[in-house]
């Protein structure tokens, strides 16, 4: 069998504001969701699970792989939502984006406090 990844399980303060603002940044539509998650599903099929855990959330990374269309349109949604990003992890950067790996990328925090990372080319 190959391995491919299904799901991971996010920690929110408020698993349906994190899910919409997954869904409107990364214009994915609703999935069904059950229990204590709210879920979005990425279009190659990996579930994305929030949920809001009885304990501090410790922040994570996660970077999503995005055409340059879409991320056009999602830095836009960002500016125009004045949510705080930068070109790099450092956070030395405020409001540019970068221009690494021979695309484009950017940094900036979710409802929850995760560093979220969005490119336009993969590392390798």
């Amino acid at each position: 069998m190959t391995v491919s990844f299904n799901h991971t399980i996010i920690a929110s303060k408020d698993r349906n504001e994190s899910a919409r603002f997954f869904r409107d940044l990364l214009e994915i539509p609703e999935a069904p969701s059950w229990g204590p998650f709210t879920n979005i599903q990425l279009p190659d099929g990996v579930l994305l699970q929030f949920a809001e855990p009885p304990v501090d959330i410790q922040m994570q990374h996660y970077a999503f792989l995005i055409d340059d269309e879409l991320f056009d349109r999602a830095y836009q949604r960002l500016c125009d939502g004045g949510i705080e990003h930068w070109a790099d992890p450092q956070m030395q950067r405020p409001g540019e984006i970068n221009n690494g790996h021979g695309g484009r990328g950017v940094y900036f925090k979710d409802p929850a406090g995760h560093a979220i990372e969005l490119i336009t080319r993969p590392y390798l």
